[in-house]
């Protein structure tokens, strides 16, 4: 990924503002009602996202300053965090979500430019502060699906897909032995090939189809597959 970060704000003020419509719409049985992530709420994902943004404000931080702020103070920190947010009443999560996202539009405001050139540590290893920006962009539009609130791979924009699917498509790539498929999607002079090319399956699609399927949100009903077959397992990403 070598998007200016700056680029992104507009996205991710978009992102925020839908994620935002659609937590309003929610009543205490909708957030009390099952996500698509094992034993999560909605109003687990809620809470995650809100504190996922002060975890991103704490390393724009770290990035700014140079001093070792960790993303979270702990991971048992993080899921009690979660944990005590996810039951809330509909009036505080969405108060939750608003503010933290603020602070987080208030960091990247704060952020020199020679700072987007730090490195720091998230939770699975050091990261160019220059993808937080990003790195935020992905979690809102990931678990707005996970909420199962009629937000499709659809109503992602197709700038957004394609980033999403090449850094999915080489993190995939990157793992041992991975299986192999040749990725190819609409509107695109181009393909993504994991693993061995020869004789590995072509799985074609719209990019937002494409890219939910191999994040695990999706079931590809809107993929073909060549030659005729199943759809073959994507390794685990999280």
């Amino acid at each position: 990924m070598t998007t200016d970060p700056l680029l992104l704000t507009g996205e991710v003020d978009d992102a925020t503002s839908r994620l935002l419509r659609t937590a309003a719409s929610f009543d205490a049985a909708d957030l009390a009602a099952a996500s698509l992530l094992p034993d999560w709420t909605r109003g687990h994902v809620l809470a995650h996202l809100a504190r996922n943004a002060d975890g991103f404000v704490n390393l724009l931080t770290a990035a700014r300053t140079g001093e070792p702020v960790p993303m979270y103070a702990s991971p048992e920190a993080r899921a009690a965090d979660i944990e005590a947010g996810a039951g809330r009443p509909p009036a505080e999560h969405l108060d939750d979500l608003r503010r933290s996202a603020d602070r987080f539009t208030e960091a990247v405001a704060a952020m020199p430019v020679e700072a987007w050139a730090a490195t720091v540590q998230t939770r699975r290893g050091p990261w160019p502060a220059a993808l937080l920006v990003w790195g935020r962009l992905r979690e809102i539009e990931v678990h707005h699906l996970d909420l199962a609130a009629d937000y499709r791979p659809a109503d992602w924009s197709e700038a957004f897909a394609h980033r999403l699917l090449h850094e999915v498509a080489a993190h995939h790539a990157g793992q041992p032995a991975p299986p192999s498929m040749v990725l190819r999607f609409d509107g695109a002079g181009h393909e993504l090939v994991i693993g061995e090319r020869a004789d590995a399956p072509i799985i074609a699609g719209p990019a937002p189809d494409l890219a939910a399927w191999l994040i695990g949100r999706d079931g590809g009903d809107a993929l073909a597959v060549t030659p005729d077959g199943p759809l073959p397992t994507p390794p685990e990403w999280i």
